[in-house]
């Protein structure tokens, strides 16, 4: 019996939270009877921004900011647990592979550890298998191994999503032959945006095969909104023309959509949870950590195409042919 569950996440944004929600409700639903807790060493998405994915885990309250990320929070850990009253956990999940963070996570109580870390040489029990490219598959594959289960990730259920938000993307983009673009980086140190006249070409040739561009942009970046809406009078940015605000409305528009371009940000793991046509360009991060997963999610990497990291390199011309080549696109 797994009576107390600790998942830690050392990733603060939000598309790194989005990915672990089919992976969070797969464990709850196999483990009905256990108390899971969540420890980040940024802010607990679940409890607000992404809330109306149905997916709220408590946060474990240690006082310790960017926990793991600081050498000395080995030093105050047996402190903060006391203070905390800090029970030991049955399980601790540790989703990430920083030595120093998984050595101090490893300090917390607990009767049994999983991580990838160094091959899972930290785990207890030791465990003897092979990292999956996604840590959520890793997981649920270590999980099997250490109590006989065959447990699989649930798919996402979108009727787990309130119907405010479809009737709200249906108001929003009521016809057909949109196609959606998400161009905008949250992590500002990685340099993974396309150059706008590219993206100004593609809509240009979508226009003439009768579809209509839709931008994904937060109403915090109006200038650049009015930029891309002088440069292409005939798109729609759909999150500016409503008073509802969440990830699950993104999510609800993915539904709206013939196919969606986009960059390796928060938007495109909203959307990946529609199961929507996805071509998601990749510079310089891990495709094959990062990149959807699904029938018609299309990655083009331009480290594979063209050996740089740097994501202009990848073309207009590339991504035409991968919409004609895997999305029946013609133009």
């Amino acid at each position: 019996m797994l009576n107390r569950i600790l998942i830690y996440n050392s990733g603060g944004g939000i598309g790194d939270a989005i990915q672990l929600i089919t992976l969070i409700k797969t464990l709850k639903s196999q483990f009905k009877n256990s108390k899971f807790y969540y420890l980040s060493a940024h802010e607990n998405h679940f409890n607000s921004s992404l809330k109306d994915f149905n997916c709220e885990i408590d946060t474990l309250k240690l006082q310790i900011k960017y926990f793991g990320f600081r050498w000395w929070h080995g030093l105050i850990i047996n402190k903060k647990i006391k203070e905390n009253s800090i029970e030991t956990f049955d399980l601790i999940l540790d989703l990430q592979s920083k030595i120093r963070n998984s050595l101090i996570l490893k300090l917390l109580p607990h009767k049994n550890f999983i991580s990838p870390c160094l091959n899972f040489k930290l785990s207890k029990p030791k465990l003897n298998i092979k990292k999956e490219k996604k840590i959520s598959s890793t997981i649920i594959k270590s999980l099997n191994f250490i109590y006989n289960m065959d447990c699989k990730i649930n798919e996402f259920d979108m009727n787990t999503i309130n119907k405010k938000f479809f009737t709200e993307s249906e108001k929003l983009l009521p016809k057909n032959n949109y196609v959606g673009f998400s161009i905008t980086q949250g992590n500002v140190y990685r340099k993974k945006e396309l150059p706008l006249n590219n993206i100004v070409s593609l809509c240009s040739i979508f226009k003439k095969a009768n579809k209509t561009p839709v931008f994904f942009i937060e109403k915090k970046n109006k200038d650049l909104k009015n930029k891309i809406q002088k440069l292409i009078p005939f798109s729609l940015f759909p999150e500016h023309e409503t008073n509802l605000s969440s990830p699950a409305l993104v999510t609800c528009l993915g539904k709206r959509l013939d196919f969606a371009i986009t960059i390796d940000n928060g938007i495109m793991h909203m959307l990946s949870l529609s199961k929507v046509p996805m071509i998601s360009l990749f510079g310089p991060t891990d495709a094959e950590k990062f990149a959807p997963e699904y029938e018609k999610s299309i990655v083009l990497d331009s480290k594979k195409l063209h050996n740089t990291k740097d994501i202009s390199a990848i073309t207009v011309e590339d991504v035409l042919a991968a919409a004609k080549q895997h999305l029946n696109f013609s133009y």
